[in-house]
């Protein structure tokens, strides 16, 4: 196989997915606004998707449609999309009872 045939190999794909999850990662341990640790869940979950499609095109192709990777990134999507829209209604709940959004002052809050 020639290598100049295809430059860009999986493990590109899963360094730049590594990337992503840890700046994700970093994100939500640092920011102490809650849109901020939002912004670093979606960062964790676009690296892990990038991950699952890479992976699916490259080693789980089967002998019918070969979209594993892909439907297991459709549903990563699905979820963050569901957990975006909880979330920031949590968030506009929080900010309209306390007029702040800094998860620090959070501790209040009972189950």
């Amino acid at each position: 196989m020639n290598p100049l045939a295809d430059p860009i190999s999986v493990s590109h794909y899963l360094a730049v997915g590594a990337v992503l999850f840890v700046l994700g990662v970093v994100c939500m341990a640092t920011k102490r606004n809650a849109l901020g640790v939002l912004m670093g869940i979606e960062l964790v979950l676009n690296g892990a998707n990038l991950n699952f499609v890479a992976f699916g095109s490259k080693y789980l192709r089967d002998d019918t449609l070969g979209l594993d990777g892909e439907l297991m990134a459709l549903f990563v999507i699905v979820l963050a999309a569901a957990e975006a829209a909880v979330a920031l209604a949590i968030a506009l709940n929080f900010y309209n009872n306390h007029a702040t959004i800094d998860v620090d002052s959070a501790d209040e809050l009972k189950g």
